[in-house]
């Protein structure tokens, strides 16, 4: 996609591009305009609002739920629209850049997400937010792509790595720091203004950019884009993810799901078809041929299938079951994002030594032991007993995140390294998707199962727990008691217990299912070899 950058790109101050650049715009005489660091910050502000924003909506989900009185399946649309459109537009995104300018790319990402973030903050319905989020992630996928191009076209080879340590450390911290920033916003203002946080650092990333950020196009990047294989992955995706969550809601048996599936194996299929007579493939299934790829990208979708998975029901059993505040959800999530810092340069050390299979099959025993670990923990487990598998899944997220990028564009032809790092991008947030929707699934079902026989165990009279039963599923799903208003204490106290049995049942049933699968993968990462396209950055996330 992008051209790799040279030493002579860049000088300490003004840095006009070498006249070689295919496509480079002349800069103005600007102070500061090209300067190495300066594109840096501009960078790592807007991906900033994008790190944040992966974990944020997760604190802020219980809150959403009361005001907008939101069931299980409206929570897992408002993740699952933003992941969704940036699974399918993350490629052809950076396409876009290379085409029409990396910098005014980036710049309409930032734009765009600081925009929709806003309007989500103002949105009166469920509706509106999901809508919101949509546009949000077609903003997220312009600005990621061209970011990274950015750094590329702007620093010189030997200091590119260090630049992408800076650029992955700022997403680091800012998923990191994502839980406790909500926490704080939700507890003291309210949960729009998790997103409106957005609007001031797009603002300080719009005016830096503009400033220094020069532009960059490759003129090779002139051919078609693939807008069919776009609409038909697009589908096939939005199919499969409707038919997990409505068997959530109705089971595996009934007919929307049964057609949905059925559809997003048709779509899937021709979707493959149309890559293979394409003239400009979204994906070329070439990449494929490589069982080392193939696998690669298969655990990067497990990897984030089970982070995405677990971060999106721990803070509602934090905060709907265990009673937490968002605040402190927020900090007893920190083990788990903030090891990923410290893993990320361990697993860049492990990749280089002994190339990605170790990291690889290493990540997927830790996520494996990790979501075991939390099938056992009760309604009132204490810290204790939840940190240290927090801890365990950060440092599995770090490594396979790492050796899996390594994997993924080191073993594509130098050619396609570009669309491979597109796909490693896709491939995550496919995995997030379905980690919420599938585990969704097998929690909501569950507790559909279970919660009659749990309320009648707990105290509440048959007549009571059928209706309830039949009434509150959605709520229990989400770890919230359906205690009708007026209800005795004694009563509201059998009701509360019940409800939160079935939600552990359900959290559990889904941990075990993501632990096996995560077992199977970790024998799927014994076919990855080290590949011989060069990976820049690959020691960070």
């Amino acid at each position: 996609m992008s051209q790799p950058p040279t030493a002579d790109v860049l000088h300490p101050g003004s840095a006009p591009a070498p006249p070689s650049e295919p496509g480079a715009v002349r800069p103005t005489s600007r102070p500061g305009h090209g300067h190495p660091w300066l594109t840096l910050i501009a960078v790592a502000l807007g991906v900033m609002m994008v790190g944040l924003d992966a974990t944020v909506v997760s604190i802020a989900n219980p809150a959403i739920a009361k005001d907008l009185n939101a069931d299980l399946a409206g929570l897992q649309w408002v993740t699952n629209s933003y992941l969704l459109t940036l699974a399918v537009a993350m490629i052809p995104a950076g396409k876009i850049a290379d085409r029409f300018g990396r910098r005014r790319t980036f710049l309409a990402g930032v734009v765009g997400f600081a925009i929709a973030s806003v309007l989500i903050g103002l949105s009166g319905s469920l509706g509106m937010v999901i809508f919101w989020r949509v546009v949000q992630g077609f903003a997220g996928a312009l600005l990621q792509p061209a970011s990274l191009a950015i750094l590329r076209n702007t620093f010189p080879a030997e200091r590119l790595n260090a630049a992408i340590g800076v650029w992955g450390a700022t997403v680091g911290l800012s998923i990191a720091g994502g839980p406790i920033v909500a926490g704080v916003l939700v507890e003291n203002v309210n949960w729009e203004s998790v997103f409106f946080l957005n609007a001031p650092l797009g603002v300080i990333a719009l005016a830096v950019g503009l400033w220094v950020i020069r532009e960059s196009r490759d003129k090779d990047a002139a051919g078609s884009f693939d807008l069919p294989g776009v609409a038909l992955i697009s589908a096939a995706l939005f199919a499969l993810v409707w038919g997990l969550i409505k068997a959530g809601e109705d089971g595996f048996g009934d007919t929307v799901p049964l057609v949905s599936f059925a559809a997003a194996v048709v779509l899937g299929a021709l979707f493959v078809a149309n890559e293979l007579r394409a003239e400009s493939p979204l994906l070329p299934m070439s990449l494929f041929r490589s069982a080392s790829l193939s696998a690669a990208t298969g655990l990067i979708v497990l990897a984030f299938f089970g982070m995405f998975g677990t971060i999106f029901f721990i803070t509602l059993y934090l905060q709907q079951v265990h009673g937490m505040s968002p605040v402190g959800a927020g900090v007893r999530m920190l083990p788990m994002t903030g090891v990923f810092i410290v893993a990320s340069p361990i697993a860049g050390y492990l990749t280089s030594r002994f190339g990605p299979r170790l990291p690889l099959v290493t990540g997927m025993l830790f996520t494996a032991a990790a979501l075991f670990g939390l099938a056992r923990i009760g309604t009132d487990a204490a810290f204790v007993e939840l940190w240290p598998w927090f801890v365990l899944i950060g440092l599995a997220f770090g490594l396979l995140i790492v050796a899996g990028t390594e994997a993924i564009v080191g073993n594509a032809p130098a050619r396609l390294a570009g669309v491979a790092g597109g796909l490693q991008q896709t491939a995550s947030q496919v995995g997030g998707v379905l980690g919420t929707a599938v585990l969704g699934t097998i929690l909501s079902t569950k507790v559909g199962d279970v919660l009659y026989g749990r309320l009648t165990e707990s105290g509440v009279p048959a007549d009571t727990a059928g209706r309830l039963a039949e009434q509150g599923g959605g709520l229990v799903s989400q770890g919230v008691a359906p205690v009708p208003p007026g209800t005795p204490a004694p009563a509201a106290a059998a009701i509360t217990d019940g409800s939160h049995l079935a939600f552990m049942d359900g959290f559990q049933s889904s941990m075990n299912v993501a632990g096996a699968v995560s077992l199977v993968a970790a024998l799927a990462a014994l076919l990855v070899k080290r590949g011989e396209t060069p990976v820049e950055g690959a020691a960070v996330a």
